[in-house]
């Protein structure tokens, strides 16, 4: 006889939660942080969008939440912060550890990106990759397509076909938007739409050429990293199932690859808080996408979300103004910026006759705010595109301030800084033929037919690094073939650091170098920070991930030509000065065609996006704000044309803005 079990009916048992005493914590988080603050950094599980406004204390908010789930006992190992830019991560974790201790340094913090080559790195098997991947910075990806596009012999054409940064463009709008090539090409470069079947050809190329010789360029880390989340294996469940807090900062500038990211990540334990600011959505040339904020409680359930509209950057005075311009947008998150700070001034609208009054006029109320005491570095001129600020500079230049521009060459797009990584690439990955090819165009007597030519040899395997030359190289090559080959075999097969590699490469490298550049003596003192950032590595991978990933920014040859006085004025486009303040704003050139510009009034999501890059720039003004418009401008078409005032600005009130007339 069968024996019987009788099932007892028992209630679900529930994981462990911490439960919550605040009298055992270490931070007073209430008297710390106002009540919009305290209710975000006081949720813990569930799905959260915080709304917050310029100057509300973003940042401040995320680290004492990190803080928070750490002091009520989660993992910080568990708590995952994805940042748009490595800096932030960073500041936000040794912010989070000065403020409670070192467990928070010990949170998953860094860019989507490096985030992704992390993971893929460790899960490389189950995305069917080979875990020693070389990445592709954007120039990188265009010298590929080059490469490709000169094989296809697509310059022979009659018309003109779009050049390599253009199809690189294109090809990466769409994977970051998921939008087709031939949508993007008919909508942004109609000139060109009788090519889509080549430029699809170049795609389907340069996607082949990317899984054969093991290179992945920005997108796929992002895509490679979607997929292998959504798709839920074994091995993203075991991922995931480490991963109990998903932060997202600025979220609205996240495309639609990094929100189907967060979705991934959030899918198991659907603990999700992202934070961003609507009305600071300004980068869709990048692929970013407004609709992601807006449409975020429609992705997860139960969404809660929570305002921060305290502002503690500026005064009342230039909130209303800020408020003003924002209060129009079509489609927006209501809020209303406020301040406990007093004693501002209205804005200033000013009205120029021409636009040499106006840099004239900038260039006197600078020499009277540091004769007040405001030191330069805490003065800024913003403007919607780099050519607006052409004539204020010639004015600075003559009344001798000294301004930094944001906007000029970044240290690792220097063709010196990119010639050398290309040694060290080549050592990593004997067969990253973008590196091959620009170190084969270094050596006097090798164009690109003979460059060819070689690298078809390594190809076949015929030619190798990982052969010692004395027997691999025939006679049929050069010494300068034999030397450069030399080299490589040393740096591949020696086990050395990244500093010792980048040595041997900068002493090979060093003829050539004052060969190929008149000014090499200017160019040096890059090579030389090259030299020195490669001393903190251990691991050349990692060495290479960093420059691809997080390359430091500024050239010293663009520093040195500064003057060398430490205090400057900055000279900015708003979308560079995002997130950042200064005593006194400048925005350039308020008028229509201009600010917005031309090319956005045919479409309401353009225009929309030209109102919310007028708030930007009003919000980064603590004290005084100066809202700058010429009258007359110089156009070449036509002459002197009357310009009519930004639509932005049109009919702003006499209690929200003081309009001044400049006379001579």
């Amino acid at each position: 006889m069968a024996r019987k079990y009788i099932l007892k009916r028992t209630a679900l048992v529930e994981e462990h939660k911490p439960t919550v005493d605040e009298s055992s914590f270490k931070i007073n988080y209430r008297e710390e942080l106002n009540p919009a603050q305290y209710e975000a950094v006081s949720a813990v599980e569930g799905s959260y969008l915080i709304i917050a406004g310029a100057g509300s204390g973003k940042t401040r908010t995320l680290v004492y939440r990190v803080a928070r789930l750490t002091e009520l006992g989660y993992d910080p190992t568990s708590i995952l912060l994805l940042t748009f830019t490595r800096k932030a991560a960073k500041e936000m974790m040794d912010r989070a550890a000065i403020l409670l201790d070192n467990r928070c340094s010990k949170i998953n913090g860094g860019t989507f990106h490096s985030f992704a080559n992390i993971v893929l790195r460790k899960y490389a098997k189950a995305v069917n990759l080979d875990n020693g991947f070389t990445i592709l910075d954007q120039a990188d990806s265009e010298d590929v397509i080059n490469l490709i596009r000169g094989q296809l012999n697509l310059s022979q054409h009659k018309k003109r076909f779009p050049n390599k940064a253009t199809i690189f463009k294109v090809l990466s709008f769409s994977a970051n938007t998921e939008r087709k090539v031939e949508d993007i090409l008919e909508e942004e470069y109609p000139h060109f739409a009788e090519y889509t079947d080549k430029i699809l050809e170049i795609q389907k190329i340069y996607t082949s050429y990317k899984r054969k010789n093991n290179l992945l360029d920005y997108d796929d880390l992002l895509i490679f990293l979607r997929n292998f989340l959504l798709e839920l294996g074994p091995a993203a469940k075991s991922f995931l199932s480490t991963i109990k807090f998903v932060m997202v900062d600025e979220y609205q500038d996240t495309n639609k690859l990094q929100a189907e990211i967060i979705q991934g990540l959030a899918q198991i334990n659907q603990n999700v808080m992202v934070v961003g600011d609507d009305s600071q959505s300004i980068y869709s040339f990048r692929g970013a996408n407004f609709k992601n904020i807006m449409e975020f409680p429609k992705l997860f359930k139960n969404v809660k979300i929570i305002t921060l509209e305290e502002n503690y950057r500026s005064t009342q005075e230039i909130l209303n103004f800020s408020n003003h311009i924002i209060e129009f947008a079509e489609e927006k998150y209501p809020k209303h910026l406020f301040t406990k700070k007093n004693g501002g001034e209205l804005p200033g609208i000013i009205s120029a006759a021409n636009e040499n009054m106006q840099s004239r006029f900038i260039v006197e109320r600078i020499l009277e705010l540091r004769e007040e005491g405001v030191p330069l570095n805490d003065i800024s001129i913003l403007f919607r595109s780099s050519f607006h600020s052409f004539n204020l500079e010639i004015e600075l230049n003559k009344a001798n301030i000294p301004y930094v521009k944001f906007g000029g060459m970044k240290f690792i797009e220097t063709a010196h800084v990119k010639d050398i990584l290309a040694f060290l690439r080549i050592s990593a990955n004997p067969v990253d033929y973008v590196s091959w090819y620009r170190v084969l165009l270094l050596h006097e007597g090798i164009g690109p037919k003979k460059a060819q030519m070689i690298m078809d040899e390594i190809a076949a395997n015929n030619l190798s690094i990982n052969n010692n030359p004395e027997t691999a190289i025939s006679k049929k090559y050069n010494e300068r073939i034999f030397s450069l080959f030399n080299l490589l075999h040393q740096m591949h097969t020696k086990n050395q650091t990244p500093a010792e590699k980048t040595d041997l490469a900068f002493n090979y490298y060093e003829p050539l170098f004052k060969e190929k550049y008149d000014d090499w003596n200017k160019r040096k003192k890059d090579l030389e920070i090259f030299l020195n950032l490669a001393d903190n590595y251990r691991s050349l991978d990692s060495f290479l991930s960093d420059m691809a990933l997080e390359p430091p920014h500024d050239s010293v040859t663009d520093i040195e030509a500064e003057d060398k006085e430490k205090e400057r004025l900055t000279l900015s486009t708003i979308h560079s000065a995002k997130g950042l303040e200064w005593h006194t704003v400048f925005i350039l050139h308020a008028i229509e065609g201009f600010f917005p510009s031309a090319q956005s009034v045919d479409k309401i999501e353009s225009l929309e996006e030209e109102r919310r890059l007028m708030y930007v720039a009003s919000t980064r003004a603590k004290q005084n704000l100066y809202v700058c418009y010429p009258m007359q401008i110089f156009d070449r078409h036509q002459g002197i044309t009357f310009a009519k005032p930004s639509r932005f600005i049109d009919g702003v009130a006499d209690e929200m803005a003081e309009q001044w007339l400049l006379e001579e």
